[in-house]
């Protein structure tokens, strides 16, 4: 199963507040507030806002008025910035990694198209902007989940139909 680590999750969420908070004010939101709004444990979410500060995709302000606050406009500020800033490079599997090393990797069948699938996957989360992620409307701004940019209703998906280039079983 695909998934975001815990650390990457509550990065986005802690980005994706500071963003909501720089819409509103110029305020910073510390750490605390963060782990305190989204139930978050507080120690963990500080040493993660170090790190996307290092990444250079916060600021961090020490004193009475402290906080984090985002670097540049959410809007340039990518969930694959984030998730990579955390986790380092975006890999589904041990063959994608620079450092993985597969035994069956002379003979595997999958590895292009899986190669192919990282490659959309982290496409897609390099265009999903933090902004993006704040439209209540969705990343696609009212786009319905299936990818239907027309706006035309479309008929739910049934089971025996077939689609180009899918192969049907059974």
């Amino acid at each position: 199963m695909l998934k975001l680590t815990k650390k990457a999750d509550y990065a986005l969420i802690s980005v994706k507040h500071l963003a909501e908070v720089a819409k509103h004010s110029q305020t910073a939101a510390s750490a605390k507030e963060i782990a305190d709004a989204y139930s978050l444990p507080q120690q963990a979410l500080a040493k993660i806002l170090q790190r996307l500060a290092r990444h250079g995709l916060l600021i961090s302000t020490h004193g009475t008025n402290g906080g984090y606050t985002l670097a540049r406009p959410a809007a340039q500020i990518s969930a694959m910035d984030v998730i990579r800033a955390i986790d380092g490079p975006l890999s589904i599997t041990a063959c994608n990694t620079r450092t993985g090393n597969c035994l069956q990797s002379e003979t595997c069948n999958v590895k292009e198209p899986l190669r192919k699938v990282n490659e959309t996957i982290a496409g897609v989360l390099g265009h999903l902007s933090i902004a993006d992620m704040m439209d209540p409307r969705g990343p696609a701004g009212g786009n319905d989940a299936g990818g239907n940019l027309s706006g035309e209703e479309t008929k739910p998906s049934t089971h025996n139909e077939t689609r180009p280039g899918l192969v049907q079983l059974g």
